[in-house]
């Protein structure tokens, strides 16, 4: 029977040292996760002459765990009972725990719908996946304007798009690739000749709606919390300093465009304006962005907002023919109810969890995990290797340092975390083998109780993967 388990069996393989994996999200992106060189074995050529022999498949030193199993949800209860008494939850927990198997019964608390907060962002690249498929690519643009000399800068809504190239050192050390508004100018300035002086102008007609989502706190905004969200964005929305956050978006990206034509040899007066790229224009020059696949394990890793938004709105694009925070959020759960997820008790108003009037049950969250743990589904692999490893990557690379050493890398599970909400969605593969898909949640926390209650919801993934919760079928 296939499983779709050799991704899941990749994470048993970490938490015994064997291919050891880290993404590598670069210093200029993600310099407090970059190792220190100091601690790092150093990498050393094999001596000169050395003929290694060919590579042959070594015959299995034991049989094979069974991979599928029925769940047997009294040996789930048990293990999940004390971590999820912790008072430190607050009064509202939920959780729900099941195999790969769709036939398997399901263990789960009596209430079932949580605010989900960045786990959300698991239900958007589903849907993001599902409707645009992994090698799709985001295109930036140059097009000629309406007036002799006008340059327009096309957004095209990629969610990592640059303002400038890697250096050579960065190009090593991160993942995945970057499109560049640098490299586009000097692809534009040779396309006009190499001088000139030139007008630009800058398009970001293809997202509409409030930049500023409504169901959002109204502070997030203007106290940088998150970026205006714009189909023209570069480094995430991020000024040079790297700490404060654009205003507007779309006019910083023409900007640092319009300083690279500066610096390619060509003449460009007055300041970047808003313009509409006229129809069947020439184009002058693109850059392409990472595949879709790609992204997707970056924005889930690190758990990107601005990423995730944008993502959204390109799935309402695809979808509806509409780039906006509404039309996303309705094309995500139409997508997902269309790949057979139930997402009938789902009210979601954004692509990144960060609105706390989101509220998604555990059904949901267990169903899409399902298929992209599973077979038939190859196109939403990236959920799994996105995801966090426990002690490893991303956003849980600190965290499981008190729980059962055994989680260390075989919990894989997106974080999602606002104040006074807590929670988990992932897979963690049991002592018996067997991998379960699981939901943990608590919406109602403390604020001065959060770290301690992201130690119980860690307790608990912990418990699971400590846990003969199936009996393991042929």
């Amino acid at each position: 029977m296939r499983t779709g388990l050799p991704v899941v069996l990749v994470v048993a393989l970490l938490a015994a040292g064997v291919g050891a994996y880290r993404f590598e999200w670069g210093p200029r992106y993600l310099p407090g996760l970059v190792a220190d060189p100091a601690t790092e074995p150093e990498a050393v050529l094999p001596p000169a002459g050395l003929e290694l022999p060919a590579w042959a498949e070594p015959a299995p030193v034991a049989q094979p765990l069974a991979s599928a199993g029925t769940l047997d949800p009294d040996r789930v209860a048990r293990a999940l009972r004390r971590p999820l008494a912790d008072p430190d939850l607050g009064p509202h927990v939920v959780g729900a725990v099941s195999t790969l198997d769709p036939a398997s019964p399901t263990w789960s608390t009596a209430d079932d719908t949580y605010v989900p907060a960045s786990t959300t962002k698991l239900l958007t690249m589903g849907a993001a996946l599902a409707t645009l498929g992994p090698d799709h690519r985001f295109t930036t643009r140059v097009v000629r304007g309406d007036r002799p000399r006008d340059v327009v800068l096309v957004g095209g809504g990629d969610p990592l798009l640059a303002s400038q190239p890697l250096t050579v050192e960065e190009r090593a050390a991160t993942y995945p690739e970057r499109a560049d508004v640098a490299t586009l100018a000097l692809a534009t300035a040779e396309a006009l000749g190499g001088s000139g002086r030139v007008r630009v102008r800058y398009d970001d007609g293809l997202f509409t709606g409030p930049t500023d989502n409504p169901a959002w706190r109204r502070d997030y905004v203007p106290d940088d919390v998150v970026s205006p969200i714009t189909a023209l964005m570069v480094d995430g929305g991020l000024e040079p300093d790297g700490d404060s956050r654009s205003d507007d978006p779309s006019l910083a990206a023409a900007r640092a465009f319009a300083d690279a034509l500066r610096a390619a040899g060509m003449t460009v007066a007055g300041e970047p304006r808003p313009a509409t790229a006229p129809d069947g224009a020439d184009q002058l020059a693109s850059v392409e962005g990472a595949p879709l696949g790609e992204v997707v394990e970056r924005i889930l890793d690190v758990s990107d907002n601005e990423g995730a938004e944008v993502v959204g709105h390109q799935v309402g694009l695809a979808v509806s023919g509409e780039g906006s925070f509404a039309a996303g959020a309705s094309a995500v759960l139409s997508t997902l109810a269309g790949l057979g997820v139930d997402t009938s008790g789902d009210q979601v108003l954004d692509g990144s969890g960060l609105s706390r009037r989101n509220r998604v049950t555990t059904a949901t969250m267990l169903g899409l995990l399902r298929l992209a743990a599973g077979p038939g589904h190859d196109d939403l692999r990236s959920l799994v290797t996105g995801v966090p490893v426990a002690g490893w990557t991303g956003s849980l690379t600190y965290r499981f340092s008190d729980g059962p050493p055994v989680a260390l890398g075989l919990v894989r599970a997106k974080t999602g975390t606002l104040t006074g909400v807590h929670a988990l969605a992932g897979l963690a593969v049991g002592r018996d083998g067997v991998p379960l898909v699981f939901v943990l949640g608590a919406d109602r926390v403390a604020a001065e109780d959060g770290l301690a209650a992201q130690d119980a919801l860690d307790r608990a993934a912990g418990a699971l993967a400590a846990c003969r919760c199936a009996a393991a079928s042929g």
